[in-house]
């Protein structure tokens, strides 16, 4: 897998509460394959990840929301857990962030509650995808057509359930960073 990625910039979206594995697997998996990752963050400093039942370790936030810009990244990976993306979806910079990279086509990869941002973002409406199942409604009522599934593709859009899914996730992620640009998920 190493060189796959080379010379590609990934953008992670995320702040306090993020799924511990779910930021720290898919970055880890990233850099192995010669992606740059950058972490991204309302929150200055650094963001504490939640391990299962309670907190977990913190990651140092390399760049701050306000000062990213979507043209800078090849991808974007959105972690799930439920605190992290119920903050980003009420965060209107956090939610444009999503949207842009959505309408350059850019890849994105959600897992468990990291779909949640992009039903604020407007994009999910036509898109299959999947989710914690909690998500489900949600997803439905925003105009997307939800699966029961590990990992589902759609142009672009990579999408798991948990935590369990991480090996089946990361391995679509890369592939479709690996393929570049998509159509883009608005109409």
């Amino acid at each position: 897998m190493a060189g796959k990625l080379e010379g590609k910039r990934i953008a992670i979206l995320a702040t306090e509460g993020f799924e511990q594995s779910e930021l720290f697997d898919p970055k880890q998996a990233l850099e192995e394959a010669g992606a740059l990752t950058d972490v991204i963050s309302p929150m200055p400093g650094s963001i504490r990840g939640w391990k299962l039942k309670n907190w977990g370790d913190s990651i140092d936030v390399d760049t701050a929301l306000a000062d990213a810009d979507p043209a800078d990244y090849d991808a974007l990976l959105l972690p799930g857990g439920v605190i992290n993306p119920d903050h980003l979806r009420t965060n209107e910079t956090a939610v444009a962030f999503v949207k842009a990279c959505a309408e350059a086509g850019k890849p994105i990869a959600a897992i468990c509650h990291g779909p949640w941002t992009l039903i604020d973002a407007g994009v999910v409406r036509g898109r299959r995808l999947t989710s914690w199942p909690s998500l489900r409604t949600d997803l439905i009522n925003a105009g997307a057509e939800w699966v029961d599934a590990e990992v589902v593709t759609d142009d672009g859009l990579v999408t798991s359930r948990k935590p369990d899914d991480l090996p089946a996730f990361i391995a679509k992620m890369i592939e479709e960073i690996v393929e570049g640009q998509h159509s883009g998920a608005t109409a």
